[in-house]
């Protein structure tokens, strides 16, 4: 399946749908080949004037694409698809980007046999450096994942994983940004205590995470190994450290991302 010829509509064009879209047209996908949908008609016309998409109702996109990326909110996936199923071809292909919903919670109401891939991408997609996690519904084939892959490669990386590790996934990398941005605004915080400028804090503490990041991924290094290479005996780092597993922040993480993966199954369990 060669993703240039394919026509991919994008239903319920949001943040995350309007990522999908913007990241395909920075990748060259041709915009004649982009439908979009949106619930307010400001909201439609915005999209159309920033992208060049054409805005269309949710049963044209279904007449008029081959490729449907659905990224409502999940308690509205229920709705749209009691609205659109009847009418989607079993031999359209079918992407969820709804977060915590199961591709069987699509293909119950979906015509028997329809593919289903779900995807959990992250915002970073807006720079290109998305973490993309792809797996299969129970009729979705390699042929599909690969047409997957490549619409959402522009976007950063992309991981095939089964789906029943899609829960993690969601609460580890795609809830991941926050959890770094609240640990860069906490440092922030402890420069200006410390009689930094907040602007000269924020430099400092967001090009040493860009740093740090780089050095995780060309190294090959396991981080634990990276971190020894900072930590000198009885030095700064050593101490900051004691600090930090005195006050439970390697726990804290433990449970936070464990807290995201329960509310991702209850999310599915809600939608029904």
């Amino acid at each position: 399946m060669s993703a240039g010829v394919r026509t991919v509509a994008v239903i319920g064009a949001g943040k995350i749908g309007e990522l999908m879209l913007s990241g395909l047209l920075r990748s060259g996908w041709p915009v004649d080949r982009l439908l979009a949908t949106a619930r307010r008609p400001a909201r439609a016309e915005e999209l159309t004037a920033r992208y060049g998409v054409r805005v269309v109702d949710n049963l044209a996109a279904v007449e008029q694409a081959e490729v449907l990326a659905v990224a409502v909110k999940p308690q509205d996936a229920a709705a749209l698809l009691d609205e659109i199923g009847p009418k989607v071809p079993a031999d359209k292909l079918v992407i969820s980007l709804c977060a915590g919903l199961p591709s069987s919670f699509f293909s119950r109401r979906l015509p028997e046999g329809t593919p289903v891939v779900r995807v959990m991408t992250n915002t970073p997609a807006l720079v290109d450096q998305a973490m993309t996690a792809i797996s299969a519904g129970a009729y979705a084939t390699g042929a599909h994942l690969a047409l997957a892959e490549d619409m959402f490669k522009p976007l950063g990386a992309t991981i095939r994983v089964p789906e029943s590790q899609q829960d993690a996934v969601t609460a580890l990398s795609g809830s991941g940004p926050a959890y770094f941005y609240l640990l860069v605004e906490a440092m922030t915080d402890a420069g200006i205590l410390l009689g930094l400028p907040r602007q000269v804090a924020h430099d400092l503490i967001v090009q040493t995470a860009i740093g740090a990041a780089v050095m995780l991924r060309e190294s090959g290094e396991h981080p634990v190994k990276l971190r020894e290479a900072v930590t000198s005996p009885a030095g700064t780092t050593i101490s900051a450290i004691r600090e930090l597993e005195n006050h439970g922040v390697r726990a804290a993480l433990l449970a936070a991302v464990e807290a995201a993966r329960d509310r991702a199954r209850e999310i599915a369990a809600q939608a029904g």
